[in-house]
C-alpha cells in the first residue's frame, strides 16, 4: 500500500494487499478477507489477535453467522491497517458535507444552513402527510436536473452507463446513486461499484494521512517522555453515520432476504395495487404513492445501522432501508402481505405527523419515489428506533406540561417525567432525566415551533424557567429548528391547549381601583416617553438572519408590506429565541451573593437648598417670650397671609423641576432675623413608595430645621386622618381612592415614617408642657430622646468603694436597657479572647495535585476553593461576661469622666471555646456556658445588649423548663480553668451574685428615659397572659408558618386555604381542630363578600371581625422578573394571587397581618410589586415595613432569604424584625434592599452576629439511621439516641421510638451509579467522578466519556489528552452526532461547563460541617440546587432529612406521595424563622396591654385636624 500504515509491513505483503484492495483477483468477500487475514496474521498487536480469536471461537459456536464475522474481521483488518476516519479530522466530512450543499449559492436561500429542510407551508398540516412535503428539501436528490444544481456536490455516477429502468419513468426525478446493494439490475453495475470502493478507500486513506501526520506533529510537541497514550486521539469515526467503529454498540445490517426487490420494481409490484405497470398509470399519480413498512432497519452506505433523526440527511449522508412494505390501508404490522424490499432511497427527508390517537406518533421518510409511514422496526434496528419514539413522545409530554403550568420548576418538569408512564408498545420502562437531556435539542425546538404557532402576545413557553435550565444544563442551540422545518410536529393536531388559566382575582373595591388607576396612569407615561424598548436581536441565530416573511400579521403591519407601521412587531417567523430567553434570564438574574452598587443616601430635606421668596414679613402681636437674645412669637404676616404656629406651609426648592417642600411651624422668632422652626414632611414619592404613592399624601418625619421666614412660598392646609371609630368594620367598604379632594393647596398625613427602615408608623404621641408650646418641636424631642437612648449613662455611685483614681456605680443604663453589677452581657467576639488557643478549624487542604487527569478528566474545573454550603467563614457567637464593675476613671480634678464608661466581667466559656474544640460544642446544648474567673475590661458602649446566665442548680425549674422561656437565656453547670484545661465546681462568687440585685424596681428614677428591664419584662409577661390571635393561614402549604406562630404562643389557626390537596391534607393531621378549605382563595372571598356564612361543602366562612391575624406566601407567578410591568405582564399582576391576598386583608381587616415571599418579591418588577403592596395597605391605613430574613439565623442548617411584609391596624404596634439567634456564613447574609437606588435594612442592629453558633448538617441529621437510594418503608426506628442539641430538640419532648418519613427518592441506574463514584470529602461534585465503564444493576455497561474536541479555554490536560466533548469547545457550532450517552460522566456538563461556572455543585455532597442550600421541592443532582447527596450515604437526602432543614419536629407529618412531601417540605416557611416573627408579634400586643394597663388617661392626639 502506498500510504503508511499502522503496521510495518514488508514490502510483498503491501503488495498483494494492494491487489485484493483493488479486487484485482475475481475472489468472492469472504475470500477476500479471509486471505487478507492469512497475510496479515503475523503482524498484527496482541489485542487485535485476542478480539480475532473470540469472532473466531463464537462463529464455531453460531453465534454469528458468517456474513456478519466477515464484516467484523474485515473491520478489524481495515483498524489494524490505520484506515479508521480520524474524528477529530476536520477534512471533507465535516466541511464537505455540511457547506457542500448549503453554502454554496444553494437554493434553500434564507440562510437556512442544514441545506436540508423542508419548507413547509403552513396552513396545510395533515392532509396527507406527504402532501405538503414539497420537493424542496434536499433538491439535489430531487431535481430532475441534478447536474445544474450548484448546490450539489456530488453527481450522479451512473451518467453514460447503460440506461436504467429509471430512464423508463420520464416524470420521476434521477437518483443520486444508483447503486442497489452493490448491483443494480442492469448488468453494467459491477465495474461501477468496484470504482466507488476504490474511491472510498483513496478517500480513507487521505484522511488517516491527515490524522497520522497530526498524531506525529502532536506527539513531538509533548515533551513528557510518557508515550503518547491511544486516548489522546480520538478513535477512529464512519466518515458517513459518525459513529466510533471501536463502539461496542455499532451494529451492521445484517442483509436482505432472496426475494427482497429494488425500489422500482417493489413499487410496481401487484401486491401494492396502486397501480399497474404502465408507464401512464405512473405518470398521471399527482402525489408520491404513499405505503407503509414494517420490520424496517436504516443504515448507510457501510451497513452500520444508524439513527436517521440525529442530522445525518440533513447533512446529505445517504442513508437506505430495507423493510416489507404494505399498502397504505393495511394497518397489520406484521411481515405478511408485506413486499420484501432492499436498499429503498436514499432517504431526502423525514416527518412527524401528530400522534394517531394520542400516544405514539407518525413518522415518515420520502424518497425520490415515494413516502414511506414506519410501523415496527426489525428486531435489530428496534434499540435505535426506540430513542426516536422516546423523545418525540417526551417533546409531547414537555409541550404539554409546561403549557398547562407555565411557572415550574426544572425539577418540576423531572419530576412529571419521571413519573409519567411510557405508553405501551414503546420498548422503554421508565423516562429519566438522562432521557431527557439527551433529547434536549429536540424538545427545545419543538417548544420553538409550537410557540412559533401559538399568538403574538401569549409568552412563549421557551422563556419559562424550566426551559431555561433545560437550554444551560444541556447546551441547546436555539433557532436551528427554523432551519430544520422538515421535521416540526404539526402540534396544533394533538395537543389541547389549557384555557382555564387562574380565577379571576376577587378584590375588594379599593384594592382593584389602586391597582386600575395607577397602572392606565404608568402606561400613558411610558408610552408617553416613547414607548417599550426596542426588542434586541442576538443576529447570529438563523432566526436572526432570516428574511421578513412577509404572511404574517406583524408583517402585514410593516410599511415595507403596505401596512400602517404602527404595532411595531418583529416578523412572527423572526422573533429571536435566543433574545427572548436572554432577557427572561436578566430579568431574573439576582444572586444570593449580590454585590450592592454604590447608593445615594437618603435625602434629607433638610439638606436640600431652597430659595428666598418673600420679602415683606412683619410680626403680629408682641413676644409672648423672650429667651436670651430670642424674642418668641406665635403669629407672623408674610405679604398678605397671617401664619401662626402649628400652620403648615410650603417652602421653595432651589431646583424648580422639584416639588414645594412642606413643613410645619412650630415656633417663630426673632434673632437678628426673622426666623422659623420648620418640622418637615415627606411627600409620598420621598419615601419607599415612590410613585405609586398618593400625590396628596404626606409623611411626618423626625427632620427639622431652622429657617428664615423669606423662604416662606405660602400656607397650605394639611390634614391628620385619624382612623375612623369603626376602622375594623369598614372592610371592603372604601370605594373611593381619593381621600380628599385636590385643590393645589390641600394635603393630608395619617402615619409617620422612618426612612431608614422603611418603617410607616402610627404618629408618636407627645404632648407639650403648656409654658412651651410655642417653641415645641416633636422631632427635636424624639431625636434627642434617640440620642440620650445611644449615649451610655450611669447612676447609683458606689460610696464604700471609692478609689483613687476610679469611682464605681451601681447601674448604667444604654439604649432602654439597665446593667447592674452582676447583670449578664453580650459582646462582640472581638471585645476578648480566651485563655485556650482556639483548635483552628480545619483547613482542607487546597486542590490535590497528583491527580491522575485520564481518570479523573474533569477535576481540573475545580480551581477555586470556595465551596458553597460550607461554613467557613461563619463568625463566633457573641462572647457573654457577667459584669463585676461598672466605673468611670477620675479626671485630674477629682470629677469622674462619664463620657467613657468601663465594665469589669468575668469571662464566660461557651463549649467550643475550651480546649475539646468544637466538638464539644456539637453534643452540648447550644446555651450552655462554663464560669470562668478570667477577667477583662470592656467599654460600655461595645455592649450589645443584655442576657441571663443562671447556675443550673440554683434554678427552681428543670434546664429545659427555664431555656424554653425564651431567647437570651443561659446556665452553667460547671467552671472551666484555661491553665489546667480541667472543668471544675464554680466558686461561691459565682453562684450567690447571681440573686444579688437582680435589677428588682427601676433605678432611682433619675430621667433614664424608657429604660426597660428585661427582668421586669418577664416578671410581667407572667402576669399578662397574652391571649392567642384568631389566624387565616392564605396559601397554607402544609403549615411551615401556623407551626411556627404556635411555637411562638401568640396564634390560634382556626382556618386555613390550600388549593392543593396533600398539602391541605397534611395541615389537617397536624391541626385537627382547624377549617381547612381546598378551595381557590378568590372564590372563598366572593363567597363570604356575597354575605355567605358556610361554603358548598358547609364548612364554616370566617366572618368580617372573626380574624385577627392573617398570615400566608402568595405564589407570584407570571411577574417575577426583574424588568418593568407591560400591559401583559401587569394584567397578570392585577389578576394575582398577591392582589387577592391584600383584598382579604382589606375585608378582613385583621389586627396584624403578615406576607412571606420569596427574596426578590421586593425586587420584582423594579420594586414596583413590593410599592404597590405597601400602597395598599397604607390606603387601607395599616402601619407597615419590609424587610428581609435570612432563614440559617434563626436556627435551621439552610441558607433561606425570604422577604417578609408585616403590617399593624391603628391602635396596634407595629413589629420589629427579630435578632439573628444563630451566626452564619456572611455570603448569605446580604439582606438590605435597593428600591430605586436607596439602600434600605431592616431593624436589625446586630447586623450578622448572633448569640449562639450556628447549626449545621451533622446537627440536624447525625442521629438519622443509614437507609438505602429509594428506601421507601415510611415508619422505622431511631436505632439510636440523639447526638446534638437540635436533635433532641427537634425530637421532641415527648418520646418517640417512630421516625416517619426517613425516605429517599429511588434514582435511576446510571444516577446511583453516579452518585456511588462521589468522593466522601466535603464539596465533592461530578468533577470528581472518574471516567470508567461500570456495569449497572439492570445489566447494562455504562461507556466512558470520550474527549474528542480541543477546548479554546481550557487547553490540554497535563498528559496532552484533549479536553472538549463537542466542536463548540473549539468556537464552532454544536454537532448533534457528537452527544454522548450513558456515560459516568453527563456529557451535558463538561459541554456547557465553560459559560455556568463548571456547573460547580451538580451532584454535591452536603458538607457534615456546612448547610443545605435552599430546601428545594425535589432533590434532583441536576437540579438548581443540585447539592442534594448524603454526606456519607450514595443516595440523594431523604424527606426527614429536608424537613429538619427547615426545622419541622420530628412528629410533623406529611401526606401523599414521596414527591408530594418533598414538595410540601420545600414550599414551607421554616418553623423557627415563623417562631422567631411571631415572638416579635408577641411582643407587640404585650406592650400594648401593658400600656394600657398603665395609662388612665388617653392621651390627646398632638394635631387633630380642624
Amino acid at each position: 500500500m502506498p500510504t503508511r500504515t499502522s503496521l510495518s509491513l514488508p514490502e510483498d505483503v503491501k503488495e498483494r494487499l494492494q491487489v485484493l484492495e483493488t479486487g484485482g483477483e475475481s475472489l468472492s468477500e469472504e475470500e477476500c478477507v479471509k486471505e487478507k487475514l492469512r497475510l496479515l496474521q503475523d503482524f498484527l498487536q496482541a489485542d487485535t489477535q485476542d478480539q480475532l480469536r473470540s469472532l473466531e471461537a463464537k462463529l464455531k459456536n453460531s453465534e454469528l453467522s458468517s456474513e456478519v464475522y466477515t464484516s467484523e474481521v474485515k473491520a478489524m483488518l481495515k483498524k489494524a491497517l490505520g484506515l479508521g476516519k480520524d474524528g477529530q479530522s476536520d477534512s471533507a466530512e465535516q466541511n464537505g458535507h455540511s457547506n457542500g450543499i448549503s453554502e454554496n449559492g444553494s437554493h434553500e436561500g434564507n440562510g437556512e444552513k442544514e441545506g436540508a429542510m423542508e419548507t413547509q407551508e403552513e396552513g396545510d398540516t395533515i392532509k396527507s402527510p406527504s402532501a405538503t412535503k414539497g420537493r424542496s428539501g434536499r433538491r439535489s436528490k430531487a431535481d430532475s436536473e441534478p447536474k445544474k444544481s450548484p448546490a450539489s456536490s456530488r453527481v450522479t455516477r451512473n451518467s453514460g452507463k447503460q440506461p436504467t429502468i429509471l430512464s423508463m419513468f420520464s416524470r420521476v426525478p434521477k437518483r443520486k446513486s444508483d447503486e442497489v446493494n452493490g448491483e443494480t439490475t442492469n448488468g453494467g453495475a459491477e465495474n461501477k461499484t468496484e470504482e466507488a470502493d476504490v474511491e472510498e478507500i483513496r478517500e480513507e486513506k487521505r484522511l488517516k494521512t491527515e490524522s497520522d501526520e497530526k498524531l506525529d506533529t502532536e506527539s513531538t510537541n509533548t515533551d513528557k517522555t510518557k508515550p503518547v497514550s491511544t486516548a489522546k486521539t480520538p478513535p477512529p469515526k464512519c466518515p458517513d453515520c459518525r459513529q466510533y467503529l471501536d463502539d461496542s454498540d455499532l451494529k451492521f445490517f445484517q442483509g436482505d432476504p432472496d426475494d427482497a426487490l429494488d425500489e422500482p420494481e417493489m413499487l410496481t409490484d401487484e401486491r401494492l395495487s396502486l397501480f399497474d405497470s404502465n408507464e401512464d398509470g405512473f405518470e398521471s399519480y399527482e402525489d408520491l404513492p404513499q405505503h407503509k413498512i414494517t420490520n424496517f432497519s436504516v443504515y448507510d452506505k457501510r451497513g452500520h445501522l444508524c439513527p436517521f433523526d440525529s442530522g445525518l440527511i440533513e447533512k446529505n449522508v445517504e442513508l437506505y432501508f430495507s423493510c416489507a412494505v404494505k399498502p397504505i390501508y393495511d394497518d397489520n404490522p406484521c411481515m405478511d402481505g408485506g413486499v420484501p424490499a432492499k436498499k429503498l432511497g436514499p432517504i431526502n427527508a423525514w416527518w412527524i405527523t401528530g400522534f394517531d390517537g394520542g400516544e405514539k406518533a407518525l413518522i415518515g421518510f420520502t424518497t425520490a419515489f415515494a413516502d414511506y409511514i414506519l410501523m415496527e422496526p426489525s428486531e435489530e434496528y428496534s434499540p435505535i428506533f426506540a430513542l426516536m419514539q422516546e423523545k418525540i413522545y417526551m417533546s409531547k409530554i414537555v409541550v404539554e406540561f409546561l403549557q398547562k403550568n407555565p411557572d415550574v420548576t426544572y425539577e418540576d418538569l423531572l419530576n412529571k417525567i419521571e413519573t409519567t408512564v411510557p405508553p405501551a408498545g414503546l420498548n422503554f420502562n421508565r423516562f429519566t432525566e438522562d432521557t431527557l437531556l439527551r433529547h434536549a435539542q429536540f424538545v427545545v425546538e419543538q417548544v420553538e415551533s409550537y410557540d412559533e404557532a401559538g399568538d403574538s402576545d401569549e409568552q412563549p413557553i421557551i422563556v419559562t424557567p424550566c426551559m431555561r435550565d433545560l437550554i444551560k444544563l444541556a447546551g441547546v442551540t436555539l433557532g436551528k429548528r427554523r432551519a430544520a422545518r422538515r421535521q416540526a410536529i404539526r402540534h396544533p393536531t394533538k395537543i389541547e391547549k389549557d384555557l382555564k388559566g387562574p380565577t379571576k382575582a376577587t378584590t375588594t373595591k379599593l384594592v382593584y381601583q389602586i391597582f386600575d388607576t395607577f397602572f392606565s396612569d404608568q402606561i400613558d407615561q411610558n408610552n408617553k416617553e416613547g414607548g417599550g424598548v426596542k426588542r434586541q436581536r442576538c443576529g447570529v441565530c438563523e432566526v436572526c438572519q432570516a428574511p421578513d416573511c412577509g404572511k404574517c400579521s406583524a408583517c402585514k403591519d410593516m410599511i415595507k408590506f403596505g401596512g400602517s407601521g404602527r404595532s411595531k412587531q418583529a416578523c412572527q417567523k423572526r422573533r429571536c429565541p435566543n433574545m427572548a430567553v436572554k432577557e427572561a434570564e436578566d430579568d431574573e438574574n439576582m444572586d444570593e451573593e449580590d454585590v450592592l452598587p454604590l447608593l445615594k443616601d437618603t435625602k434629607k430635606v433638610s439638606q436640600a437648598k431652597k430659595k428666598q421668596t418673600k420679602n415683606k414679613i412683619t410680626w403680629v402681636g408682641e413676644p409672648i417670650k423672650t429667651e436670651g437674645r430670642r424674642d418668641y412669637y406665635m403669629k407672623v404676616r408674610v405679604e398678605n397671609e397671617v401664619l401662626e404656629v402649628g400652620d403648615f406651609v410650603s417652602v421653595s426648592p432651589d431646583d424648580p423641576s422639584h416639588p414645594l417642600y412642606l413643613a410645619r411651624i412650630t415656633a417663630l422668632w426673632e434673632e437678628d432675623e426673622k426666623m422659623f422652626h420648620a418640622h418637615w414632611f415627606w411627600r409620598g414619592t420621598d419615601t419607599v413608595l415612590g410613585e405609586s404613592s398618593d400625590p396628596l399624601e404626606l409623611f411626618l418625619v423626625d427632620e427639622c430645621e431652622d429657617m428664615q421666614l423669606s423662604f416662606v412660598h405660602g400656607k397650605v392646609n394639611v390634614l391628620y386622618k385619624a382612623p375612623s371609630e369603626n376602622w375594623f368594620m369598614e372592610g371592603g367598604m372604601d370605594d373611593d381612592i381619593k381621600v380628599i379632594e385636590d385643590d393645589g393647596k390641600s394635603f393630608f398625613y395619617q402615619l409617620w415614617y422612618d426612612g431608614e427602615f422603611a418603617r410607616f408608623e402610627t404618629p408618636p404621641k407627645v404632648m407639650p408642657d403648656e409654658d412651651c408650646k410655642y417653641k415645641f418641636c416633636a422631632s427635636c424631642t424624639r431625636n434627642k430622646e434617640k440620642q440620650e437612648q445611644e449615649t451610655p449613662c450611669v447612676f447609683d455611685p458606689l460610696e464604700d468603694e471609692e478609689s483613687d483614681s476610679k469611682v464605681f456605680y451601681s447601674l448604667a443604663c444604654l439604649k432602654g436597657e439597665q446593667y447592674r453589677v452582676g447583670s449578664s452581657v453580650y459582646l462582640l467576639p472581638e471585645a476578648f479572647s480566651f485563655g485556650v488557643k482556639a483548635a483552628s478549624p480545619v483547613k482542607r487542604p487546597h486542590r490535590k495535585e497528583d491527580v491522575d487527569e485520564d481518570l479523573y478528566p474533569e477535576y481540573y474545573r475545580k480551581s477555586s476553593d470556595y465551596i458553597k454550603g460550607s461554613n467557613l467563614d461563619a463568625p463566633e457567637p457573641f462572647r457573654v461576661g457577667r459584669i463585676k464593675e461598672i466605673f468611670c476613671n477620675k479626671r485630674s480634678n477629682g470629677k469622674p469622666d462619664t463620657s467613657e464608661i468601663k465594665l469589669r466581667i468575668y469571662k464566660f466559656y461557651r463549649p467550643e471555646n475550651t480546649h475539646k474544640g468544637p466538638k464539644a460544642g456539637y453534643h452540648t446544648d447550644i446555651n450552655r456556658l462554663y464560669w470562668s474567673d478570667e477577667e477583662v475590661t470592656v467599654s460600655m458602649a461595645d455592649v450589645l445588649g443584655r442576657c441571663r446566665v443562671e447556675y443550673g442548680e440554683d434554678l427552681v425549674e428543670s434546664v429545659q423548663e427555664y431555656s424554653s422561656g425564651g431567647p437570651d437565656r443561659f446556665y452553667f453547670l460547671e467552671a472551666y480553668n484555661a491553665k489546667s484545661k480541667s472543668f471544675e465546681d464554680p466558686p461561691n462568687h459565682a453562684r450567690s451574685v447571681v440573686n444579688k440585685g437582680k435589677g428588682k424596681g427601676k433605678g432611682k428614677g433619675k430621667g433614664k428615659g424608657k429604660a426597660s428591664s428585661q427582668d421586669t419584662q418577664e416578671q410581667e409577661a407572667q402576669e399578662l397572659k397574652v391571649p392567642k390571635l384568631h389566624t387565616l393561614d392564605v396559601f397554607s402549604g402544609c403549615g411551615g408558618l401556623s407551626e411556627g406562630f404556635h411555637q411562638a404562643g401568640i396564634s390560634e389557626t382556626n382556618w386555613a386555604i390550600e388549593m392543593w390537596d396533600p398539602a391541605a391534607q397534611a395541615f389537617r393531621l397536624n391541626n385537627p381542630g382547624t377549617t381547612v378549605f381546598t378551595e381557590d382563595c378568590n372564590v372563598l372571598l366572593k363567597l363570604v363578600m356575597s354575605g355567605e356564612k358556610t361554603n358548598s361543602l358547609g364548612q364554616k366562612l370566617p366572618q368580617k371581625g372573626d380574624v385577627e391575624m392573617l398570615c400566608g406566601g402568595p405564589p407570584c407567578q407570571g411577574f417575577s422578573g426583574m424588568n418593568r410591568f407591560n400591559s401583559r405582564t401587569y394584567s397578570k399582576f392585577k389578576n394575582s394571587l398577591v392582589v387577592s391576598y391584600l383584598s382579604y386583608c382589606d375585608y378582613y381587616r385583621p389586627k396584624f397581618f403578615l406576607l412571606e415571599n420569596v427574596r426578590n418579591f421586593v425586587s420584582f418588577k423594579r420594586s414596583m410589586v413590593l410599592k404597590l403592596t405597601l400602597r395598599c395597605l397604607v390606603r387601607m391605613g395599616y402601619q407597615c415595613t419590609f424587610g428581609v430574613l435570612q432563614a440559617g439565623q434563626y436556627g435551621v442548617a439552610q441558607t433561606r432569604r425570604r422577604a417578609i411584609i408585616l403590617a399593624a391596624a391603628p391602635g396596634e404596634k407595629l413589629p420589629r424584625y427579630p435578632e439573628p439567634l444563630h451566626v452564619f456564613a456572611p455570603r448569605a447574609c446580604s439582606l438590605n434592599v435597593v428600591v430605586d437606588d436607596k439602600k434600605y435594612v431592616t431593624n436589625v442592629t446586630r447586623g450578622n452576629g448572633g448569640i449562639y453558633r450556628t447549626i449545621t448538617v451533622r446537627d440536624t441529621m447525625s442521629d438519622l439511621p443509614e437507609i438505602r437510594n429509594g428506601a421507601s418503608a415510611l415508619e422505622i426506628s431511631y436505632n439510636g439516641e440523639p447526638q446534638s442539641w437540635f436533635q433532641r430538640h427537634i425530637r421532641g419532648a415527648q418520646y418517640q421510638p417512630i421516625l416517619r418519613d426517613h425516605i429517599c427518592k429511588d434514582m435511576s441506574a446510571l444516577v446511583a451509579a453516579r452518585m456511588r463514584h462521589i468522593p466522601l470529602a466535603p464539596g465533592s461534585d461530578w468533577r470528581d467522578l472518574p471516567n470508567i465503564e461500570v456495569r449497572l444493576p439492570d445489566g447494562i455497561n455504562t461507556k466512558k466519556l470520550r474527549y474528542t474536541h480541543s477546548d479554546k479555554k481550557n487547553g490540554r490536560s497535563g498528559t496532552g489528552a484533549l479536553r472538549g466533548v463537542c466542536a463548540c469547545a473549539g468556537g464552532k457550532p454544536c454537532d448533534p452526532a457528537d452527544r454522548q450517552f450513558n456515560t459516568l460522566i453527563p456529557w451535558c456538563l463538561p459541554h456547557t461547563g465553560n459559560r455556568h461556572n463548571h456547573w460547580a455543585g451538580l451532584y454535591g455532597r452536603l458538607e457534615w460541617d456546612g448547610f443545605f442550600s435552599t430546601t428545594v421541592t425535589n432533590p434532583e443532582p441536576m437540579g438548581k440546587q443540585g447539592r442534594v447527596l448524603h454526606p456519607e450515604q450514595h443516595r440523594v437526602v431523604s424527606v426527614r432529612e429536608c424537613a429538619r432543614s427547615q426545622g419541622f419536629p420530628d412528629t410533623y407529618r406529611f401526606f401523599g406521595n414521596i414527591l408530594d412531601k418533598h414538595r410540601q417540605v420545600g414550599n414551607a416557611v421554616p418553623p423557627p424563622l415563623a417562631k422567631a416573627i411571631g415572638l416579635e408579634i408577641k411582643k407587640c400586643v404585650h406592650e400594648k396591654m401593658r400600656d394600657n394597663s398603665t395609662e388612665p388617661v388617653k392621651q390627646e392626639k398632638m394635631d387633630v385636624c380642624d
